[in-house]
């Protein structure tokens, strides 16, 4: 049996974040990851200064793909606006890699079963035995299924469903070439759709399109995501974005930040997706999942119960007030309330 101070239930930023912070504090830990890295990782990719302070890091030493978006291209309610925008985003099957391998502890490719308490401590599947243990493993965490979900389970209204692709389309870097180079689009609740849709350019000539909304209000008026999907692809082609490409999206879910659910019983913690923690207007989850990673790391450290007081519940992303605001001056298209 390996036996360890920390076990780390899934490798994603949450996770690896939370190795990186332990390691250099000197706690011993390993990471279970059931996918093998780099892994494909469907995301918008947004990130915010704070990941990168968080993260110690300044962005031009990142040696991996990063956008630098020039413009956006806002759509909430009928109106439409065309803004200058300075965000970044990176591509997940990169940063993610980027992430765990930064961390430099053990990582072992396990698909986690079975989670008891004894002994002083947590044993997975027989094989690993930790004091400590963080679920780190997204909306289907094995670690939340087994200790949180009879504490306080998720509200159900937070659940959002996706349908996402990220593929390579030769999108120029240079808008003086194609215009629509490192332009992002928003298209928020288009015919009905309580959420949104999006497109970002990414470097190397990949772009990442999608669409998110809430399950619950979906399902009560009778509509698919799929359906929502359908009329992004057309739009993408009329607006001259994407042409003649043979789309294989994937579909995906994940809670929005609500109430927030018990994240520590015992010394078992949750961070990152399997926490509920993306921000409640945008669905951003990088940034939260990197700070909840640093806050575990720090509890355990410490001794110290964790709380999460101090990650935004809102996106912080540029001009998300002006969002806000055209949004509350067209009442009938605040859908996400």
């Amino acid at each position: 049996m390996i036996r360890t101070e920390v076990i780390i239930v899934g490798g994603g930023p949450a996770g690896a974040t939370c190795a990186w912070a332990l390691r250099r504090h000197g706690v011993a830990c390993v990471v279970l990851e059931r996918e093998l890295f780099p892994r494909v990782k469907l995301c918008a990719g947004w990130i915010t200064p704070d990941v990168f302070r968080d993260l110690m890091l300044d962005p031009s030493d990142y040696p991996l793909g990063l956008t630098r978006l020039k413009g956006l291209r806002l759509s909430v309610g009928g109106l439409k606006l065309r803004l200058p925008f300075r965000g970044m985003a990176i591509r997940r099957v990169e940063f993610d890699d980027f992430l765990l391998r930064r961390a430099d502890v053990p990582v072992h490719t396990h698909h986690v079963r079975d989670i008891v308490r004894r002994d002083g401590g947590y044993i997975i599947d027989g094989r690993f035995f930790g004091r400590y243990l963080v679920g780190a493993g997204g909306t289907h965490c094995p670690v939340a299924r087994t200790f949180f979900e009879d504490a306080k389970p998720r509200p159900r209204e937070s659940l959002i469903v996706t349908q996402e692709e990220e593929f390579l389309y030769q999108v120029s870097d240079d808008a003086r070439v194609c215009p629509r180079a490192r332009v992002c689009h928003l298209w928020f609740f288009e015919d009905g759709l309580p959420g949104y849709a999006w497109y970002v350019p990414k470097v190397g000539g990949y772009v990442n399109v999608g669409v998110g909304g809430k399950a619950v209000k979906l399902k009560a008026r009778g509509d698919r995501i799929q359906r929502h999907w359908d009329r992004l692809v057309l739009h993408l082609e009329a607006l001259n974005l994407v042409r003649d490409h043979t789309y294989a999206p994937k579909g995906h879910a994940y809670y929005l930040r609500g109430p927030m659910r018990q994240i520590q019983v015992g010394r078992a913690f949750l961070v990152g997706d399997a926490a509920g923690l993306a921000t409640a207007n945008m669905g951003e989850g990088i940034a939260p999942a990197i700070r909840s990673g640093l806050l575990v790391a720090d509890a355990i450290v410490s001794g110290r119960d964790v709380s999460f007081a101090d990650i935004r519940r809102w996106s912080q992303l540029p001009l998300i007030g002006r969002l806000l605001a055209a949004v509350r001056r067209q009442p009938r298209a605040l859908v996400l309330s």
